[in-house]
């Protein structure tokens, strides 16, 4: 019988690990974590505590369990409560009379309506290095044993894993994003005038595309395409960029090649290929009147109709050398006017509500 539960205490193991580093989202593998504690070892609730290097504390990132929305506010200095301690001296404890225990911070109780009686809490450690706690709260038959202890020692190996990849997989990502935003810099650095366009445009962006419901994915993409959807005005000179009288139809046929400039150049970075579509085509128009090709309707990429509508609202609103900018009423307006012709209906009703939120 022992045999037998210790090889379903194995494979769950080994399937709570597979699931648990199988992302790279460290929201996600922390809820994947407590679940797999809860489970594990038959408790009503699971926390995660993450260890804050800066500020030296713990914090409850993620609780489950009842009322753990209200537990997970909570922080805690080194040595401060059963967890304070399990981190400060880096070792593990069982404790099956929580209430009794000097140790034992009363405040996540008193804060959450939960009543904590018996306790697992270990560090999740890496290399020497803190990241957190766990704990293990109220064992539902019993009490919590040495046994509980070890297969809560071999998740935590695996959450320690996981939560050192995800946070190296994120500096890797702000990294690269503040290489993105360099690039973008650039152009603004060239024309004081648009200052802060391209966060605006982002911003304006994304609202959209979460009004929309598009997926993460589909949102880290469009991101990405409207910081960089100028970025082809690099290669336009300073004689036509920086002008302060309005163009002459041959200088905006040359301005007008930016977004082709904008494509090429991203083209030789293959992370971001997926997104020269928004860069390549957010001048085109629904009716087709548009360049550089000339699409319309349904043929121009959605990444780039969102686009087109949030970098034409900041620029209409936005002081030029040879004009004021609209009031945002306005602006408002000329997008309702041109629905449907300049600008796909669907994403200028998606603009809107997410503006009226902004606001």
């Amino acid at each position: 019988m022992e045999k037998e539960i210790f090889s379903e205490h194995f494979r769950a193991l080994l399937e709570f690990s597979a699931i648990i580093n199988s992302s790279l989202e460290i929201e996600e593998i922390r809820k994947r974590a407590c679940k797999a504690i809860i489970a594990l070892v038959n408790c009503e609730a699971a926390s995660l505590l993450l260890f804050d290097k800066e500020s030296e504390e713990l914090y409850f990132d993620v609780a489950l369990g009842e009322k753990a929305h209200k537990v997970k506010t909570i922080r805690l200095k080194l040595g401060q409560g059963i967890a304070g301690w399990v981190a400060q001296k880096k070792q593990a404890v069982i404790i099956n009379d929580v209430q009794n225990d000097p140790r034992f911070f009363r405040g996540g109780d008193e804060k959450s309506g939960f009543t904590t009686k018996t306790m697992i809490c270990l560090p999740v450690m890496i290399k020497e290095k803190l990241l957190g706690v766990i704990q293990a709260i109220n064992k539902k038959n019993g009490f919590f044993n040495e046994y509980d202890l070890e297969l809560l020692k071999a998740l935590s190996s695996q959450v320690a894993v996981a939560i050192e990849n995800a946070r190296l997989y994120d500096e890797l990502k702000q990294t690269f994003y503040e290489i993105v935003f360099a690039l973008a810099d650039t152009i603004e650095k060239r024309d004081p005038y648009t200052a802060g366009h391209t966060k605006r445009v982002m911003d304006y962006s994304v609202a959209i595309a979460i009004e929309m419901g598009l997926g993460k994915e589909e949102i880290e993409k469009l991101k990405l395409a409207a910081i960089l959807h100028d970025i082809g005005k690099i290669g336009i000179r300073d004689s036509i960029l920086l002008k302060t009288e309005r163009l002459t139809d041959e200088e905006y046929k040359i301005i007008q090649n930016h977004a082709i400039y904008g494509a090429e150049i991203l083209q030789h970075v293959r992370q971001l290929k997926d997104i020269i579509p928004g860069v390549k085509y957010h001048h085109e128009k629904f009716d087709g009147s548009g360049y550089p090709e000339r699409l319309k309707a349904q043929e121009i990429p959605l990444i780039a109709r969102i686009i087109a509508v949030a970098d034409t609202f900041d620029a209409m609103t936005t002081d030029r050398p040879y004009r004021k900018g609209m009031s945002i009423e306005a602006a408002i307006q000329e997008l309702k006017n041109n629905a449907g012709t300049q600008f796909d209906s669907e994403v200028v009703e998606a603009f809107l509500k997410a503006l009226n939120k902004m606001r």
